[in-house]
């Protein structure tokens, strides 16, 4: 029987991000996918478009993933001279169909802000993200086998027995990415709440014979529905609020996606032919807790909701990058008493939060009065300089922030790229995976203390050009501050001590 430290359910970017942090920090780590093929018209473009939100794309530049990522989703390759100019982002969101304005964002009132590639917009298909991934995971080392279908799962103190078709596979741990009908959320008997849909939504790509007669736009909202001509080439979107009464189980016919259409678009619109299609609801649940025992979940395993504002795939990036570090320091025995159970603390507020961001929109995009006339308000506070901001904050993650204790404001947020004066910036210091202390003073005293941590902790004595009024800086490896204030080396030690166990 072949054994890991780790067994991952599903290969999406998910579950490969985590894959690509635990084989960064030399953990043993085999991925199990259902489907055989990672190609799919679902993932390439234009059905597998995404966007990533500035936290997502800090993720990735973190790393130094994301020229790699940039390259192979096509994006112009210019973002270093926009960032280093101070150019606001081309694109920033919308909240339910409401187009935010980057013109608009105060970026100087964001907290600690400092410019950084990460607030410039970026469209990705889901095929190139997984695929810069899966190159990346394996370089680490780490296993993936597809075509592998999870059918049982059994866990005691000290492993968790994966089974999948004939095969067994024994691992200390096992995390469920493998969406939002997961097998392992099932299995292991998480708890799933939360509210039942308002709508069936379906996605297509379809021959339209008279384009002309639908509107262009993010989403078109009419009295009976909302639709969204996402292309010219046939790329549509609907959402019929019939309290999600579709059944997933029924074929979905070219008549009856016409049907639906036709009825939400109020035109006699007709499809010629339909290439692929699907169906989804605005169902918003969540699991009770992320871990039970040996087993964990991230991403769409452990929560879901409608896909407005796309904000699941980022929701799933965050919790790869927050589980990675905290699982990885455990199996290595590392870890500090209870860090693994923070992974829940600090990210199922952040899951339950972004539930309400995408029921706030189905609200205002239902077809009633009562919804438009709060629509209308709703996109007049938007379009304020506030509202933009306050949109902006939350669409893209800039506004999160853990509770991880400590007096100054700096702590639990994700750390600026600071730049110094060499030119080099934190994103550049970052792509080992370790947590890093940046000592803008040089202090002998913390160089000292730092020792004790080096193989888990990067001491930078470095001048920024802004040091944003701190003289110490302690980030984890997930890109968070884990302590900030003076240069005090009894204050570095009991946060180190706190976050990375005693040296």
């Amino acid at each position: 029987m072949d054994e890991f430290d780790v067994v991952i359910v599903g290969a999406g970017p998910v579950g490969l991000l985590l894959a690509c942090e635990l084989g960064l920090a030399h953990c043993s780590v085999l991925v199990l996918e259902r489907e055989p093929d990672p190609g799919s018209p679902w993932r390439a473009e234009p059905l597998g478009r995404r966007g990533l939100s500035a936290a997502s794309a800090e993720a990735f530049y973190r790393r130094g993933l994301l020229p790699v990522l940039r390259k192979a989703s096509g994006a112009p390759d210019d973002v270093r001279a926009a960032f280093d100019a101070e150019l606001p982002p081309r694109q920033i969101g919308h909240f339910a169909g409401l187009v935010l304005d980057p013109a608009r964002v105060e970026f100087a009132d964001l907290p600690y802000y400092l410019p950084s590639p990460a607030l410039h917009s970026m469209m990705v298909s889901l095929a190139a993200l997984e695929s810069v991934l899966t190159e990346r995971a394996v370089a680490l080392g780490v296993q993936i086998r597809r075509g592998t279908a999870v059918s049982a799962l059994d866990q005691d103190d000290e492993r968790v027995l994966v089974r999948a078709g004939e095969s067994a596979y024994a691992a200390r741990w096992a995390v469920g990415c493998d969406g939002g009908r997961s097998v392992v959320r099932k299995l292991a008997g998480f708890e799933f709440v939360g509210t039942e849909p308002q709508f069936t939504g379906y996605v297509a790509l379809a021959d339209i014979a008279d384009p002309a007669r639908l509107d262009e736009g993010i989403i078109n909202r009419t009295e009976t529905g909302v639709y969204l001509r996402l292309a010219a080439n046939g790329h549509i979107g609907m959402m019929d609020f019939d309290g999600g009464a579709f059944d997933r189980t029924q074929q979905l016919t070219r008549d009856h996606l016409q049907e639906v259409l036709r009825r939400v678009s109020g035109t006699d619109v007709t499809l010629n032919a339909v290439h692929f299609a699907s169906s989804f609801t605005d169902r918003a649940m969540q699991t009770t807790t992320y871990r039970q025992g040996r087993v964990l979940l991230a991403g769409d395993a452990a929560h879901i909701h409608s896909p407005l504002g796309g904000q699941g795939l980022n929701l799933g990036i965050g919790d790869a990058m927050n589980l990675g570090w905290k699982l990885a320091a455990t199996v290595h025995g590392t870890a500090p008493a209870g860090l693994l159970d923070t992974y829940t603390a600090e990210r199922h507020p952040i899951g339950a939060a972004v539930l309400d961001w995408s029921r706030a929109q189905v609200a205002i995009l239902r077809p009633d009065p009562i919804a438009g006339a709060l629509r209308g308000v709703i996109g007049d506070l938007l379009a304020t300089a506030d509202g933009t901001t306050y949109g902006f904050e939350r669409s893209s993650g800039a506004s999160i922030r853990y509770d991880l204790g400590g007096t100054h404001p700096m702590i639990g947020r994700s750390a600026p790229d600071f730049r110094f004066d060499d030119d080099t910036r934190l994103g550049d210091l970052t792509h080992d995976g370790r947590g890093v202390l940046l000592d803008f003073g040089a202090d002998p005293s913390l160089r000292t203390a730092v020792a004790a941590w080096s193989n888990r902790i990067r001491y930078v004595a470095a001048t920024p050009c802004d040091d944003l009024g701190v003289g110490a800086v302690l980030i984890r490896p997930d890109g968070f501050v884990a302590w900030a204030g003076e240069r005090d080396a009894a204050a570095f030690e009991s946060a180190a001590a706190h976050w990375f166990s005693a040296a």
